[in-house]
């Protein structure tokens, strides 16, 4: 069922299920959705005591997962229209032609094709194979610097996403959303860090947010840039 509770100026809804189960447990979701999960005869008052204990988790969950939300920017891709490359804004140019390639002058995007419905197509698959290139090259010394803590990835994946900007596997693979190649060197170096850091610490624990503060000590700006960058 749906319910929700008041918390200061803040509401926090939430699906509750009652099972077979000794305790109860509360999850908050990538798409920021927050669920409980009670013990069957549980009384609705308990429930939600218990989740006024834990709102300022649920709230802090919530906020994080909103934070690697990649937006959803409506494009039209036609000529004039800025588009982001590595945190910097160039403008599209659409030309006629036999062609169906884009080329990155310097100061524009220049798409060459007869169909202009194939302009989007286009442009997300040159995105896409910068960012194997440029994950890849980012990401090396990174890596070779949390051998420290006994991380070494099997694997560094690039998948869209709709709700993060990266994650990582138990069994060690890094995934990365090929919309990051549209932000700064720093930005992706901070996902990056981010998700090695949960290879060796996997909640939003207090030893995890040390360590990436050791690792990378101007994460909070990079990551706020990343928020205004592309929202």
């Amino acid at each position: 069922m749906q319910r929700s509770i008041q918390y200061g100026s803040e509401e926090i809804t939430y699906t509750l299920r009652f099972s077979k189960r000794k305790t109860l447990g509360i999850s908050v979701h990538p798409d920021r959705s927050t669920e409980v999960n009670a013990p069957e005869g549980s009384s609705l008052e308990k429930v939600e005591e218990k989740i006024r204990k834990k709102a300022a988790w649920i709230l802090k969950q919530q906020d994080h997962f909103l934070s690697f939300e990649p937006r959803n920017v409506t494009r039209k891709y036609i000529s004039g229209e800025s588009h982001l490359y590595l945190g910097r804004q160039y403008q599209l140019k659409l030309i006629q032609s036999p062609d169906n390639s884009v080329k990155h002058t310097g100061r524009y995007f220049e798409i060459r094709t007869q169909d202009s419905t194939k302009a989007q197509f286009l442009m997300e698959h040159w995105y896409l194979e910068k960012s194997k290139v440029w994950f890849q090259t980012i990401a090396e010394p990174l890596l070779e610097r949390f051998k420290k803590h006994n991380v070494n990835p099997s694997k560094i994946e690039i998948r869209k996403m709709q709700y993060r900007w990266g994650s990582c596997s138990p069994k060690g693979r890094i995934l990365l959303n090929p919309e990051l190649i549209k932000a700064p060197k720093a930005c992706i170096e901070y996902v990056i860090i981010h998700e090695l850091c949960h290879l060796v610490h996997r909640d939003h624990t207090k030893a995890f947010f040390d360590l990436q503060q050791r690792e990378f000590p101007e994460w909070k700006k990079w990551k706020s840039k990343l928020e205004q960058l592309l929202a």
